[in-house]
């Protein structure tokens, strides 16, 4: 048993940052052996966004370790915490999201985690279920197992607090809903980025004081965003969506710099620390591109990386269009009498950028060409013709049909 109980370990282990404590940790495992019960694995996400990304995909791996193990997983999806935003990192009060903006960003939650986990042996729940029946008396006794001091401890609310940000009381509840969250489910351990550390410790706290056995706490490391800068967030536009293509993740994995490479290969590959190392050193440009592929594969398949390759060489070694280019239909009724139509216009109209504010930061950092020519101006008017060619980024392709 103790064999198998450092195996596990070993296992569990790789990548984190934090165990805590990892005595309790080891006690929970040999109790499972022995009564032959799988440890409660729990990690939560609100849904404040439609997409998982590669950043989250760190916590949900160490996930499927915990399933291939034989525990069982509980996926919680924060649909009522999302409605109080998530102050971890926060230099201000996240927007409050209606239910109709979290059902919509819930949509394609369960298939995007199916490409990590097996979601036949994950049990999902929503963290409203319980939530929405908390009466007064019960938040009461909450707020009670924790001090101001305690929560101002937080670094961002200290830094939010000393630069006379406004902090609002809802957002001191956060922590404790989500440590309630652990409560409820009997969490044996919780899994979190670092960041999210307080949160986590919040619920071995609260089930503490309401008798329960205390969650071992596990942190992983966060995933730095393909600027090479910031943690990977959809907010700082340097995500990479697990609900993509895989020509797309290929080429947004080969635009990251070569500094954090070695961070892409531990967290997200299976692929020996020395092995990668040395093909760093010998030849960045290929250590990119296999790493790649290696999470292109893992998150569709090997024909499917394979083909993304290909299509990422065509286009930026060899200068050529992709084989296959999506095609936008314009009507010529929102054509003017020559024919033409501001590409700002164009863009949004059509749905190739969200907003145009999106449109004129793209065009200002020159990622707009009609038929290979850099558009300079978000006012200009170009001529529509069948055929033509727009290229949005350095991965999206359009072509117009009249």
């Amino acid at each position: 048993m103790e064999k198998e109980i450092e195996r596990q370990l070993e296992i569990i282990k790789r990548n984190t940052v934090e165990v805590i404590e990892e005595n309790e940790l080891r006690e929970k495992l040999r109790r499972s052996l022995t009564e032959n019960k799988p440890l409660r694995i729990k990690y939560g996400i609100d849904p404040t966004s439609p997409e998982i990304h590669l950043g989250h995909a760190v916590p949900i791996k160490k996930l499927k370790d915990f399933q291939m193990l034989g525990h069982k997983v509980i996926f919680l999806i924060g649909d009522f915490t999302a409605r109080i935003g998530d102050p971890t990192g926060r230099k201000e009060t996240r927007p409050i999201l209606t239910p109709e903006e979290i059902k919509q960003n819930l949509m394609t939650y369960k298939e995007q985690v199916s490409k990590i986990l097996d979601v036949e042996k994950t049990e999902f729940v929503y963290n409203s279920e319980w939530l929405t029946k908390l009466n007064l008396e019960d938040l009461i006794k909450l707020t009670s197992i924790f001090t101001v001091a305690q929560l101002l401890e937080r670094e961002d609310f200290s830094e939010r607090y000393k630069e006379n940000r406004p902090i609002f009381l809802h957002e001191f509840l956060y922590p404790l809903l989500q440590g309630y969250d652990s409560y409820v489910l009997s969490a044996d351990v919780e899994i979190g980025a670092t960041e999210q550390k307080f949160n986590l410790l919040a619920g071995r706290t609260i089930q503490f004081y309401l008798g329960q056995e205390k969650q071992v706490v596990i942190t992983m490391p966060i995933l730095i965003g393909t600027d090479g800068k910031l943690k990977m967030s959809k907010s700082y536009r340097n995500h990479i969506p697990l609900n993509t293509t895989p020509f797309d993740m290929f080429g947004k994995i080969m635009s990251i710099p070569d500094s954090i490479m070695e961070d892409y290969f531990s967290l997200m590959t299976d692929i020996e620390v020395s092995v990668y190392k040395k093909m760093i050193k010998e030849n960045p440009r290929d250590a990119k591109a296999f790493l790649a592929k290696e999470i292109v594969k893992e998150f569709f398949n090997e024909e499917e990386a394979i083909r993304a390759e290909e299509e990422f060489n065509r286009i930026f070694r060899e200068k050529e269009l992709p084989s296959e280019i999506p095609e936008i239909k314009i009507e010529r009724e929102i054509l003017n009498s020559e024919g033409k139509i501001e590409i700002i216009e164009l863009l949004t109209k059509k749905g190739i950028v969200n907003s145009k504010s999106e449109g004129k930061r793209l065009i200002i950092q020159k990622a707009v060409k009609v038929n290979g020519q850099v558009i300079l101006e978000p006012d200009k008017k170009i001529k529509i013709e069948d055929g033509m060619v727009i290229k949005v980024g350095k991965r999206k392709f359009f072509r117009i049909r009249v």
